[in-house]
């Protein structure tokens, strides 16, 4: 009796220490794949944070643009021209305006880049040796319009001197801002040995000083003044697209996942329809390019380079997420809500409208807002419709000519001036980021205040 109570002790006491071993070993389990999560969540934010800092750092200074702070002066040995028309009492308006715009014609035909250098000479040493190539070079091209306009808009400065702001040109602005090595011989520098002597000297005596380069957002692109290149005219591109996307996509989208889920009937033409648009939101962004290219631009013979064929190509690329997000969230709601409906009496149509559709607004709107921030940083689809060609104007319309963010990131990634452009393409990326962020933002907070609404 004592022998089988000690034997059954003993496995007793050998069954608690295997559970107590498989509890240990579970519990080691559990840690170590608690602590693999989060190594992994600590690892991709570590990414993430990697790349972000890294686009910061080389964008922030792009933010800062070197200006020349000139004395010029309209000399009328330099600026021999007219007297600009007055208008007479007899004179028809006609004739006045062929008058106004002959003289605003010799106005252009004369050489402004005189005025430009001698308004450097004026700031530079007395006894600085430069030739005029040289010291143009200091100054942005785009320069000598500017000043052309100032006369142009204000005859009467002719004879006079007056303070003029303007850019120094991408190469000095490399040169200030240390983004070419100063310990490079000449023939490997951007400018002239006096031209970086000179700017050295601006520099020192406040010719030369830097602010924000408001230019980034109010100008468009250029190559013939880089320094003065901005993101004007891409970023009205990427709106007018967005704007067709959302016009598009999002009724289409919504009505074809309401119609699916509530309301067709199951066939195979249905179950055939929800696979491929399954598939659809798997296809890579580049073969809805190509689709774009046959439809809108060789058959339907749409404008190239316009954003009404870069959001109808968008808009084809979206409408998959938007479809299969709004299922997902109609699928969410609870069956005893669409019955008490029913059973009060209200159609089907009813019930999906007046019931179960706007509880689902929340998902609905962040899926639409997630969908059109992908559609915005879409670049392949965008290539291939021809959206990659230079475009230095603001388009008015959809149908006007234009590029997009992505596109215009793109491009100034490829610019052969890689010291100038380099840190310009890191903030044209810190804009796209932050349009895409605020544009989720507004999803998270347009879905609390729609879901406390409910």
């Amino acid at each position: 009796m004592t022998d089988t109570l000690s034997t059954t002790r003993q496995a007793s006491l050998e069954r608690t220490q295997r559970i107590r071993a498989g509890l240990r070993r579970r519990h080691l389990g559990e840690t170590i794949f608690r602590g693999l999560g989060l190594a992994a969540i600590v690892l991709a934010l570590g990414f993430v944070a990697l790349l972000f800092v890294d686009v910061v750092r080389k964008g922030v200074p792009a933010f800062t643009q070197s200006n020349l702070h000139l004395a010029v002066n309209f000399d009328p040995e330099v600026v021999k021209v007219d007297p600009a028309p007055v208008r007479d009492a007899f004179a028809s308006q006609a004739e006045y305006t062929a008058a106004s715009l002959k003289w605003q014609r010799d106005v252009a035909l004369l050489n402004w880049n005189k005025v430009v250098e001698a308004s450097l000479r004026a700031a530079a040493p007395a006894d600085f040796e430069i030739d005029s190539r040289q010291i143009l070079s200091i100054a942005e091209t785009d320069a000598r319009h500017d000043i052309r306009e100032m006369f142009v808009a204000d005859p009467s400065l002719l004879g006079q001197t007056v303070e003029v702001d303007v850019l120094a040109s991408a190469n000095a602005a490399n040169w200030i801002k240390g983004n070419i090595d100063r310990s490079l011989g000449d023939a490997q520098q951007q400018l002239s040995a006096p031209a970086r002597a000179l700017i050295d000297q601006f520099v020192d005596n406040g010719t030369i000083s830097n602010g924000f380069a408001w230019s980034i957002f109010t100008n468009v692109d250029s190559r013939a003044a880089p320094a003065s290149a901005g993101l004007l005219g891409a970023f009205v591109g990427t709106i007018w697209m967005m704007l067709i996307v959302i016009i598009l996509a999002v009724p289409i989208g919504v009505a074809a996942a309401v119609y699916l889920e509530e309301f067709a009937p199951r066939s195979r033409w249905t179950d055939l329809i929800e696979v491929n648009i399954n598939n659809l939101a798997a296809v890579p962004s580049i073969v809805f390019g190509l689709l774009g290219a046959a439809v809108f631009i060789n058959y339907m013979h749409l404008p190239i380079s316009a954003p009404i064929v870069g959001g109808l190509v968008l808009t084809l690329m979206t409408l998959p997420t938007i479809i299969i997000a709004t299922r997902g969230a109609l699928q969410g709601v609870s069956p005893a809500l669409r019955q008490a409906a029913l059973g009060m009496g209200a159609s089907r149509t009813q019930m999906v409208f007046h019931h179960v559709l706007p509880v689902t607004f929340p998902s609905i709107l962040t899926a639409t807002i997630i969908g059109v921030a992908q559609a915005l940083g879409e670049t392949a689809p965008l290539l291939l419709i021809g959206m990659k060609a230079f475009v230095a104007s603001v388009p008015l319309t959809p149908l006007d000519q234009a590029t997009a963010l992505p596109v215009q990131i793109y491009l100034w990634q490829g610019n052969e001036n890689r010291n100038f452009f380099e840190p310009r393409t890191a903030a044209a990326i810190m804009v796209l980021l932050a349009v895409m962020i605020l544009l989720n933002g507004v999803a998270i907070y347009l879905r609390s205040r729609l879901e406390k609404r409910a």
